[in-house]
């Protein structure tokens, strides 16, 4: 072990002292009542960056919530590595099934329970405690550092384009490593090398004016809530596959890697089931069917569906307006706009006589990414996380989006590896969210081992 890893593990619970204090800013960024938490969150982390040593650290307005920057860049002849990551946090509802408050950190057999610490506060406060180390143990860096961490990551990163494009200069690397983007199994090592894109939207059905009494109006008036159903209905066929004509348009066949890595994955369909909670459909899926489905089929799926009245008791009305939120996942070749314009037509045509139909659209969606599976810095960490588990990773794909991918690959040309220390059962989108501790020490310590190999290395 170097001298750079036993100084962190040293420190190391000063360190969760640290990320325990980072996770109860409450920085949930698609809700406008947070702003001001957001903004705390901000500081909190440039706070940190600048008492690790790194310079030039800045916070950067956008149009939504701001990001924060920082570098250390005085090691010539090294390579420049840019380090992404997110401060922000999803919602916490339902808040009633936490087991401790969201934004009350809790150790509990060795996790850390609070909302946003695995997505993203533990391993993005990684990078910055191990930069930390090595300025204060040897007054420089292996490589050459740069940081930007967005505010905007779980409402759609809509505006980091837009500021990289603005900082290209300021940001300008060889490679870009990501503190984001999860493993896939505790039990198993990976590398995430694809992820599939992203569109949201969310449309209304509006009927009459106002609600109205369902005894004096019913059978007259336009009731949007079954209208709605029926609209819905229509997304999906009798086996759930998207009917939507367009949607599939463009699509290019998976990489064969990551159908042998499916095959090589082990994957228990029974135990998924189980670990969901969900009862185990007849005929049982195989363990290929489902990890294609989860990394390399194209979704559209319902996230929410509001109307009427849904307190307790009764309330004998027809609303004036039913309304529903879409998410689509999409794979390489689709295109977010046409994906869009396909839906929307698809929802006009299908929409029912007797209401008036809304459909916005939430951020511009990002395509699916890929990163080359000979890319010099992916073969780094590979070797770095084959050390840390005794086992060489798995190279996975990625059912969720990070778009930052093609972000940076579009405005900067450079390619983005993926070295997080979460693992994809943390819960980190649904009630107590946690983080394993023990992933927090191996994040710290591959984070030093992966430096110093970079430094001499050129990324490609």
């Amino acid at each position: 072990m170097s001298a750079i890893e036993t100084l962190l593990l040293d420190r190391f619970e000063r360190h969760v002292d640290e990320l325990k204090q980072y996770c109860a800013i409450p920085s949930v960024s698609t809700d406008p009542a947070y702003k001001p938490e957001v903004e705390r969150a901000a500081r909190f982390v440039a706070d940190r960056m600048a008492r690790a040593g790194l310079e030039r650290v800045e916070i950067l307005p956008t149009e939504g919530h701001p990001a924060v920057v920082a570098e250390w860049c005085h090691a010539p002849g090294a390579p420049t590595v840019l380090v992404y990551g997110h401060y922000d946090v999803q919602p916490p509802d339902p808040v009633e099934l936490w087991t401790s408050p969201p934004f009350a950190p809790e150790i509990r057999d060795g996790r850390l329970y609070a909302r946003g610490a695995s997505d993203d506060k533990g391993p993005s406060l990684i990078p910055i405690l191990v930069a930390e180390a090595f300025l204060e143990r040897d007054g420089r860096l292996p490589v050459n550092l740069k940081f930007i961490y967005e505010g905007e990551e779980e409402c759609g990163s809509a505006h980091l384009e837009a500021l990289v494009a603005a900082e290209a200069k300021r940001l300008a690397a060889d490679v870009v490593l990501s503190a984001d983007g999860a493993m896939w199994r505790p039990d198993l090592p990976t590398v995430t090398v694809a992820s599939r894109g992203m569109l949201a939207l969310e449309l209304e059905l509006h009927g009459a004016g106002k609600d109205l009494h369902s005894g004096r109006h019913g059978g007259s008036a336009p009731n949007p809530l079954p209208a709605l159903a029926r609209l819905l209905a229509t997304l999906h066929d009798e086996a759930g596959e998207v009917a939507v004509e367009g949607f599939d348009d463009g699509i290019t066949p998976p990489d064969p890697k990551l159908i042998e890595a499916i095959q090589a994955s082990g994957f228990d369909p029974q135990g998924y089931f189980a670990a969901i909670g969900a009862a185990a459909p007849q005929p049982m899926p195989t363990a290929e069917d489902l990890l294609v489905r989860q990394w390399l089929k194209p979704t559209l799926e319902l996230n929410g569906i509001t109307g009427g009245y849904g307190g307790p008791g009764t309330k004998t009305v027809i609303p004036a307006k039913a309304g529903a939120k879409i998410s689509c996942r999409l794979v390489a070749g689709q295109d977010p706009e046409r994906v869009f314009a396909a839906i929307e037509a698809h929802l006009r045509r299908h929409a029912p006589a007797g209401c008036r139909l809304e459909i916005r659209r939430h951020g511009p969606g990002s395509p699916a990414f890929a990163i080359p599976a000979d890319h010099p810095v992916l073969a780094l960490t590979e070797s770095v996380l084959g050390e840390l588990f005794g086992q060489p990773p798995l190279r996975v794909a990625m059912g969720a989006t990070i778009p930052i991918g093609a972000v940076f690959r579009r405005v900067l040309g450079i390619e983005t590896v993926f070295f997080s220390f979460s693992t994809a059962d943390e819960d980190y989108h649904s009630p107590n969210e946690f983080f394993r501790l023990e992933r927090f020490r191996d994040g710290l310590v591959g984070w030093a081992r992966l430096l110093p190999r970079l430094a001499g290395h050129s990324p490609g």
